[in-house]
């Protein structure tokens, strides 16, 4: 009992710690005038993004507290393909999951990772904060030379230092949102290597075009700078194939001109978890993730940001659950890898591999399985 009411308080402390970076309106030292975000001192978003109170949160961290927001047992990782490591990268776009918003992905033959977080912890401490229920896929000394980055804004769960200043010699070049390049800096990549872009900028790398596009989200590392670097989505424009990449970010009207503009993709990369009534307009429940795909005219969807930290209070596979069930309704093609797994835009849809281990829940959705085939 006291161990558990241990990890509540902790748990509670760092929400604390997020509600503030989230509502701070301290002056930051950065200078982004003319950046389409910025606004008063410091980024915003274009629409006005709600936030239940610091104490409704907590309360419903507290009552929420008896539901599984981790697996009974740890998740294992699938070995990642031989091919994937080494020789040359594959010049037709695929992606192999590493872990919530961890992904490396192939096109054109060059290798790119996005918001590579290969800690144990997603927390500004080495002892505290949400832990992985499962392992990444590959350590930074198993990844095989990165290209490039892209890294979406600068949250704990998304931007990490120990894997940046791990990776800060196998990468050619960086890509990140305003102000958080600076960050990099700082932590000893060489500046040389890294590039910020606003929203609609672009940059090209090799056969490769690089977009920033728009996000509903917010940043921010510590109690005084909130708000002082931006937070983007990606799209990346190949001679073939191209993907987009949402980060995190609540449902925007942005997600239709990033169709318009850059669409349709070949695949993308969609969050789906962290979600809550309390803060409905900085991360999408499921049925916005699949209105998100299908407005910045995706061909298949893979979800991302679920299965790896505890940052919300839904079981830690529903996002899973329902992601897949709207699919099946609306007709959207879906790909589920399991960590470590390799898909392509063609992949045929997985196994829902994470009810082995939740018993009872395997038994309680048995009856979808049936019905995910037959359609």
């Amino acid at each position: 009992m006291m161990a558990t009411s241990l990890i509540i308080v902790g748990v509670l402390g760092l929400v604390v710690a997020a509600w503030r970076v989230l509502t701070h309106r301290a002056p930051v030292e950065a200078d982004h005038a003319g950046a389409v975000a910025w606004r008063n001192g410091r980024f915003r978003n274009v629409a006005d993004t709600r936030a239940g109170s610091l104490r409704a949160v907590m309360r419903e961290f507290w009552l929420n507290r008896g539901i599984r927001r981790k697996p009974r047992n740890a998740l294992p990782v699938t070995p990642v393909r031989a091919d994937v490591l080494s020789g040359p990268a594959s010049q037709s776009l695929r992606v192999t999951w590493l872990g919530h918003s961890t992904a490396l992905i192939e096109i054109d033959g060059l290798r790119l990772l996005t918001d590579p977080v290969l800690s144990e912890r997603a927390s500004p401490l080495p002892f505290a904060g949400p832990k992985r229920f499962t392992p990444p896929a590959l350590t930074v000394a198993q990844l095989p030379r990165i290209d490039a980055v892209l890294l979406s804004h600068d949250h704990f769960d998304h931007l990490d230092r120990h894997t940046i200043r791990a990776l800060a010699g196998k990468v050619e070049r960086f890509y990140t949102p305003l102000g958080v390049g600076k960050r990099l800096i700082a932590w000893g990549v060489d500046a040389a290597r890294v590039v910020e872009l606003d929203w609609w900028q672009q940059a090209n790398f090799g056969p490769l075009t690089f977009a920033a596009t728009p996000a509903q989200h917010f940043s921010g590392r510590g109690l005084r700078d909130g708000n002082s670097t931006l937070w983007a989505s990606w799209c990346v424009l190949g001679t073939r194939e191209r993907l987009f990449f949402s980060g995190d970010t609540g449902m925007h009207a942005g997600f239709a001109q990033i169709g318009e503009r850059y669409g349709p993709f070949d695949l993308t990369l969609i969050e789906c978890g962290a979600y809550n009534e309390l803060w409905p307009d900085v991360h999408m429940q499921p049925e916005q993730s699949i209105a998100a795909h299908q407005l910045v005219r995706g061909h298949t969807m893979m979800p991302v940001h679920w299965g790896t930290f505890d940052l919300a209070m839904h079981r830690w596979d529903e996002p899973a659950e329902r992601i897949r069930a709207l699919a099946v309704e609306q007709g959207v093609r879906l790909v589920q890898p399991r960590p470590g797994e390799t898909v392509r835009p063609d992949s045929v849809l997985q196994a829902p591999w994470w009810r082995a281990f939740e018993t009872d829940a395997a038994r309680d959705h048995a009856p979808n399985i049936a019905q995910e085939h037959a359609a």
